[in-house]
């Protein structure tokens, strides 16, 4: 087995929707390669999924809005003391991609990434996808659950019922309306002009919610020669890849490819 004579430290950033503790195998598989790991909670959901459904509707989460959650992940990452390697998932990609932006990562990786706010301006589908998930014409005062039949669907297609319904009560948590409806905001600009470290753009095949088009068309918008800007498209994989049976081949295609850019 090989170790990094410099370990670097990787922070894992959890999407929407879901607890931080999807990371647990990944920070085993990393770990056991000599890297560093931390994989930080957003506020307030610390707790174990079904304790925070039984909060539901949880007044304190539905106050995260993309701003309050960027800027928390920006507290902890000036406490570290490098600058680590940001693997993000689903929103969590959104927000690494935007904490690269901000040079505060050495490099990035966006898995099944939720796109930046001017990346994807004609995706009618996704709007559409991301009104149904955010209660659009309902209180933001009250956090979002997400049915089970929508999990299903947008999250664990392509599993088997039983596989659908342990992810669901594994992972599943309630979540912010405003942090959905933010991604419509500005806070969620990419200039992707600007000069970065190395982007690495992880799509799945079968994605339903953040399809590999999408995850495409984030990654060509790039345009800085000088950075290093890739792309990877996983078969027979759906938006919960890395809790699917095959994450071991995508958390080691991203170990292969760390070591050829950090």
């Amino acid at each position: 087995m090989m170790y990094l004579s410099n370990k670097k430290t990787i922070m894992f950033i959890t999407g929407a929707f879901v607890s931080h503790i999807c990371w647990k195998e990944w920070i085993v598989f990393f770990e056991s390669k000599g890297y560093k790991t931390v994989a930080p909670p957003w506020p307030h959901k610390n707790e174990l999924p079904a304790g925070l459904r039984q909060t539901h509707p949880n007044s304190k989460i539905a106050l995260n809005s993309l701003n309050i959650v960027l800027d928390y992940y920006i507290e902890i990452l000036d406490k570290l003391p490098e600058k680590p390697i940001l693997i993000g998932h689903s929103y969590g990609g959104l927000l690494a991609q935007l904490l690269i932006q901000k040079e505060l990562g050495c490099a990035g990786i966006c898995i099944n990434s939720i796109p930046p706010y001017n990346a994807f301006h004609f995706n009618f589908s996704f709007y559409k996808t991301i009104w149904g998930l955010s209660g659009i014409f309902s209180s933001a005062a009250k956090t979002y659950l997400l049915p089970f039949k929508k999990w299903q669907h947008y999250f664990s297609s392509q599993m088997t019922f039983e596989e659908q319904k342990e992810t669901y009560e594994t992972f599943l948590i309630p979540e912010s309306k405003l942090i959905m409806r933010d991604i419509f905001t500005k806070t969620g600009k990419i200039d992707f002009k600007k000069k970065h470290e190395p982007l690495l753009f992880i799509s799945s095949s079968e994605d339903v919610f953040t399809p590999a088009s999408l995850n495409y068309a984030n990654f060509i918008k790039y345009k800085n020669l000088h950075s290093i800007t890739c792309y990877k498209e996983f078969r027979n994989s759906n938006h919960l890849s890395i809790n699917q049976e095959n994450w071991e081949n995508i958390a080691e295609f991203i170990a292969n490819w760390l070591m050829k850019v950090t």
